[in-house]
């Protein structure tokens, strides 16, 4: 049951993942850099919500999963250039770990 449920939330995530690199994606990688930050600041927010189980499979693990993507950062972190490529990815990291936070303080605040 457990890796349907997590099948199930890719199969969404993954979608919402595509359409908005292709959609947001151009020469700076907005599509890719959003679906990282919401997805980490949901991810902490099911974290510090203390989400498990079959619930946190579904969210975290299958949607959250889908939706974020550390190959494509890291091939257009790769391909931007020394300059913009480290900044990229200094945003991206920096960014992903401050909204992780950020929603894991807030469902913990509110739990």
């Amino acid at each position: 049951m457990t890796a349907l449920l997590v099948a199930l939330g890719a199969a969404v995530g993954a979608p919402l993942r595509y359409l908005a690199g292709r959609l947001l994606d151009g020469r700076t990688h907005w599509g890719t850099l959003a679906v990282n930050l919401a997805g980490s600041a949901m991810l902490g927010a099911l974290v510090g919500a203390a989400v498990r189980g079959e619930w946190l499979a579904l969210l975290g693990t299958g949607f959250c999963g889908g939706l974020t993507t550390y190959s494509s950062f890291a091939v257009q972190a790769v391909g931007s250039g020394p300059r913009r490529g480290t900044a990229y990815a200094v945003i991206t990291v920096t960014g992903c770990l401050a909204v992780a936070t950020l929603g894991h303080l807030v469902a913990t605040s509110l739990s």
